[in-house]
């Protein structure tokens, strides 16, 4: 198991839970080299690639930077789908599967949500194209689209809405991976191909 991103405290943290096999490699996916490097590291096969990477920034069109929205666009729409195209030979070796971590605002995009919703609707539907691309290799692909989960960017995000999340009222990391992991344990006669999640009580404002 390979755990990838650009904080290796973080990173270091999961491969303590997730067992001796765990390497960490810090890399920013948003550069070519990058990204070569881990397709290298993936040959020659590679059974599961995880997409969870993100970055969020609010803003209505009044607000708009096209410099920050570019940026916002390389982390959430460009680079899972540079990455899974160079793991490609690895995944089709393997009969592999991919999963894309994205986000409600990729099916319903809010007043302040214009460039970071755009960029998720864009990756749904790259994803659905990849798909269709990629079934009959044996590769499945599976789109996750999460609810307010219990990560610290998403406590910064209600604090920007005035708004508050008392005590198991946030899904859990662990909720949206044990939903993963049923989905990827399926038989290989079927695809699960989107699952949309979220808390079970609505939020109330500060």
């Amino acid at each position: 198991m390979r755990l990838v991103g650009r904080d290796r405290q973080k990173l270091e943290a999961v491969a303590k839970t997730a067992g001796r096999t765990a390497r960490v490699a810090v890399v920013d996916i948003t550069k070519s080299a990058a990204v070569t490097a881990l397709a290298r590291a993936a040959r020659p096969t590679l059974d599961v690639l995880v997409h969870s990477a993100g970055a969020y920034a609010s803003g209505t069109i009044d607000e708009l930077d096209a410099d920050s929205w570019a940026e916002l666009d390389a982390i959430n729409l460009h680079a899972p789908m540079l990455v899974t195209r160079a793991c490609l030979p690895a995944l089709r070796a393997a009969g592999g599967q991919v999963v894309f971590i994205n986000s409600q605002a990729g099916l319903n995009a809010g007043a302040g949500t214009l460039a970071y919703a755009a960029g998720k609707q864009g990756l749904r539907a790259a994803v659905d194209a990849f798909r269709q691309q990629v079934n009959p290799d044996g590769i499945r692909v599976l789109s996750v689209f999460p609810g307010r989960t219990d990560t610290p960017m998403q406590r910064a995000i209600l604090a920007t809405e005035k708004r508050s999340a008392a005590e198991g009222m946030l899904m859990q990391p662990d909720d949206v991976a044990a939903m993963v992991v049923a989905a990827l344990k399926l038989p290989r006669s079927a695809e699960v191909t989107d699952i949309v999640m979220r808390p079970l009580r609505p939020l109330r404002p500060v």
